[in-house]
């Protein structure tokens, strides 16, 4: 499984602004439910809210993978934003985040979610990366360098 299958164009949004970490939890679980119906939604919340409280998703340097396992959930689902400004995430370096990768996985899903937070790690440890998915102008582009990423990582 990538994590490029768990996204779609319309769940990859630049410029995004929200005033807290709790609206941004909001705002992804609004995302990563898209069309499932209230209840998804409300369970994706618990899920991330949850796990921010065992401990912060923000890994430093502006990046965050907010993630849980979510009761009812039939597939893997990500979404990724570009804050228009950075939040408080409690993050291991006290840095704001602005670039979020989220990931609501079934609860039956461990050795995949381990997985696939894996190569999150991987992807938002390369620097460089992070300042061209920060420079990228809209939304499209955002997709398709994430995209690329993942192409050329899978193949490696």
């Amino acid at each position: 499984m990538l994590l490029i299958d768990l996204l779609t164009p319309h769940r990859t949004a630049v410029g995004v602004n929200v005033s807290s970490k709790k609206r941004l939890l909001e705002r992804l679980a609004a995302d990563l439910a898209e069309g499932q119906g209230e209840a998804v939604q409300q369970a994706i919340f618990e899920s991330l809210f949850a796990r921010e409280k065992l401990g912060s998703t923000g890994l430093g340097r502006g990046v965050a993978i907010p993630h849980g396992r979510t009761p009812g959930l039939h597939s893997a689902v990500g979404a990724f934003l570009r804050l228009s400004e950075a939040v408080d995430f409690n993050a291991i370096d006290g840095t704001p985040v602005d670039l979020i990768f989220a990931l609501a996985v079934p609860e039956h899903f461990s050795h995949q979610h381990l997985i696939l937070l894996s190569q999150l790690a991987e992807m938002f440890g390369d620097a460089d990366f992070c300042q061209r998915l920060r420079a990228i102008p809209d939304s499209a582009g955002l997709y398709a360098l994430l995209a690329e990423w993942q192409l050329t990582h899978a193949a490696a």
